[in-house]
């Protein structure tokens, strides 16, 4: 039915994952919501839930079998030719966007309603053209209007038997009878000089007054209470009529009146003036009727219509971010995709030439933590998102913390040639309960940035503050990061907290990221009851400033690891067991272990280590190095299993989990499962070494 005009229209962006966000704002509209295709078969695209209880349906399916899922079948079949037409006319020959129509429909119970349609014709690059509409049920408005219609001839009836009357008022008081609604008269002399104001009971009573007493017949009594914003305009239009001998002027307006008892509300208007045959006025007849809930109902369509428009515009905003951010990861992975497998061809051409050999293999170090981090931000992000991130606190000590994120930037620092400044002078209670992982991360994120886009020669500085808080036993810390980079224009200052937002992609910066490091900064100093603020200028540099309540804690003992380089030397001769199912795994994780002169055992899943734990009773192992997702039985079941053996020497052996599953959920559900440590893959060969020293201990 509906072939758009060739004329520029703005494409939408709309797909099924849209359509969640559209049934949230539409759940609270007074009325339903449709999107159907704009061509010759009309089929609906979405319906919400308004929409199938409108038409007495209770489920998706039935109002589907009700009405063929095409917009003629939700028309009465006596109203669909007409109300298509009106819909082309609107729409296609006069060149609007939007077209209004009513039509009645057919229940699923038989029963007949009417609806307003209001329709608003788009261009989506999924669907093609569509209407996406909103429908209200005027079923009732009809029937009044209906009655309001016969009454009026009712009254003009009686009008016509008063002709003969001097003044127009008494035949405006019989419609006043009939129709229950306010009243004004007023009377002129043959100069056009008022002489005389009446306001009805009927209107007094609307706005909240008791008699003439409480609000007199005199002008002032109604003018005083017109709106601010409305008063200059009511009373031209009031005058304006007055004024016009011609007698073709009606007065007719809408405006708030503020009501002694309810607020402003709002009325229309309607006069006429009767005229001698100079024209001067005789007497100026007219009704009030209160409009507010109608005004309301089209405030709340319009808000809801602005606020479907804002969705729309959201998800198309969502929809190309990620697009931009798919083909910036696309690149962004690439990179060092192809640094690793490059260097990795180059060496292997070159293995006599260990110097350059060792050259390449730093490179492929490189470029592997760099994919490392862009596949963290990813999975971090999702995780924030689906509310998996859990905030584990514990006493820590805050200046140690800040002397740490030193040290993990000093080599950066040296080898850009930058500043740097730390001041932590003014804490008064340096110990504090908080998430050091996550804080840690939040203030590493925000100086990597930092490193990134200060150019040699800079400076970044860090401040801790210490500031009273809600109680005794705690106080609001707030970190400073300052830099003297390339700052951010405006716009983009804007957008820095959202996902997959960069203020030019790496291609052009040079500088690799997701896009997503700031708005998991963002949401995880949130989850920490936390607060981060920006100010940034471009070419001038910029501040970031973080606002933590955290609660006071007493002195905090410092355990650290062993040296790697101490812990290996007493790995030596250790009998140990890896539960591994991945060939190349194994063969990576058996060859530094046995360079640290370890003794290995290997099982390729849970069921096989069980098995050889359970025959080592002669020659026992040290310790076991547990995957977690391995066929036959995983390494959580294998645990479980191993603990519960009859042998105490056997079932208290120490475990540590070495898996890719590296969230804090993970380690906690590995330490519950009765594993002494969690280590995260990639391996981290210092670390590995650290905790099996501080396990076992020295030989």
């Amino acid at each position: 039915m509906r072939k758009p005009q060739q004329k520029e229209r703005r494409s939408l962006v709309l797909s099924e994952q849209t359509f969640p966000i559209i049934e949230q704002i539409t759940a609270g509209m007074p009325g339903g919501f449709f999107i159907y295709h704009a061509n010759r078969d009309e089929q609906l695209i979405y319906a919400n839930q308004a929409l199938i209880q409108i038409y007495g349906c209770e489920s998706l399916e039935e109002f589907q079998e009700l009405t063929g899922y095409v917009f003629p079948g939700l028309i009465h079949p006596e109203d669909v030719a007409a109300a298509e037409q009106s819909i082309r006319q609107q729409i296609f020959t006069c060149g609007k966007d939007f077209d209004y129509v009513e039509y009645r429909i057919i229940r699923k119970d038989g029963s007949v309603r009417w609806l307003a349609d209001y329709g608003h014709f788009v261009h989506t690059d999924s669907f093609g053209d569509i209407f996406y509409v909103f429908v209200e049920d005027t079923t009732e408005q009809k029937r009044k209007a209906s009655n309001d219609a016969h009454i009026a001839q009712l009254a003009q009836e009686r009008l016509e038997a008063l002709e003969a009357l001097e003044h127009e008022s008494t035949a405006l008081k019989l419609v006043h009878e009939i129709l229950h609604s306010g009243m004004w008269t007023m009377e002129f002399d043959r100069q056009g000089q008022m002489t005389s104001v009446f306001w009805s009971q009927e209107f007094r009573t609307m706005i909240g007054y008791r008699d003439e007493q409480d609000f007199p017949n005199a002008l002032n009594s109604w003018s005083d209470l017109l709106h601010p914003d409305d008063h200059d305009r009511v009373l031209e239009q009031y005058y304006a009529a007055i004024n016009d001998y011609t007698g073709k002027r009606l007065y007719n307006v809408e405006y708030r009146l503020l009501t002694k008892d309810r607020g402003y509300r709002w009325f229309r208007a309607t006069g006429k003036l009767s005229r001698r045959e100079d024209g001067t006025p005789i007497t100026y007849v007219g009704m009030f009727v209160d409009i507010t809930r109608r005004k309301e109902t089209d405030a709340q369509l319009l808000e809801q219509r602005k606020l479907l428009e804002e969705a729309l515009i959201k998800a198309q905003r969502a929809s190309r971010a990620k697009t931009t951010f798919l083909n910036n990861m696309s690149h962004d992975i690439r990179t060092p995709m192809n640094a690793i497998i490059g260097f990795t061809k180059l060496a292997s051409a070159h293995l006599g030439n260990q110097q350059l050999v060792q050259n390449y293999l730093e490179k492929i170090t490189a470029s592997s933590s760099h994919l490392l981090s862009l596949i963290n931000d990813v999975l971090d992000m999702s995780r924030i998102e689906s509310g998996k991130v859990v905030i584990e606190e514990k006493p820590c000590n805050l200046p140690q913390i800040l002397l740490n994120l030193q040290s993990m930037i000093q080599a950066d620092l040296k080898s850009k040639e930058l500043h740097f400044h730390l001041d932590d002078s003014s804490l008064i209670h340096p110990y504090i309960i908080c998430d050091q992982l996550r804080l840690n991360q939040v203030l590493l994120n925000v100086l990597s940035n930092a490193l990134k886009f200060t150019p040699p020669g800079g400076s970044i500085s860090v401040s801790a503050t210490e500031h009273p808080g809600e109680g005794p036993d705690s106080a609001v810390y707030e970190f400073c990061i300052r830099d003297t980079g390339i700052g951010m224009v405006p716009e983009f200052i804007e957008h820095i907290f959202e996902p997959f937002e960069r203020e030019r992609t790496s291609t052009v910066s040079g500088i690799q990221g997701t896009g997503l490091g700031m708005s998991i900064t963002k949401n995880l100093t949130e989850l920490m009851k936390g607060r981060i603020t920006v100010e940034s200028k471009k070419d001038c540099g910029s501040t970031f400033t973080f606002t933590f309540p955290f609660r006071l804690s007493q002195n905090v003992d410092s355990q650290s690891l062993p040296e790697a380089s101490a812990a290996a030397k007493h790995l030596s001769g250790r009998r140990l067991l890896l539960a591994e199912d991945n060939e190349l795994n194994q063969e990576i994780a058996v060859t530094i272990l046995e360079d640290a002169g370890c003794i290995v055992d290997v099982a390729s899943n849970g069921a096989e280590a069980v098995e050889k734990v359970r025959l080592s009773r002669e020659n026992p192992y040290d310790l076991i190095l547990m995957d977690i997702q391995m066929p036959v039985m995983d390494g959580i079941e294998a645990t479980k299993t191993i603990r519960a053996m009859d042998d105490l020497s056997l079932a208290s052996l120490p475990i540590v989990a070495m898996t890719a599953n590296a969230f804090e959920e993970d380690r906690q559900l590995v330490l519950s499962a009765g594993m002494n440590a969690h280590l995260g893959k990639p391996i981290d060969i210092d670390k590995l070494f650290s905790t099996l020293a501080r396990i076992l201990g020295n030989p």
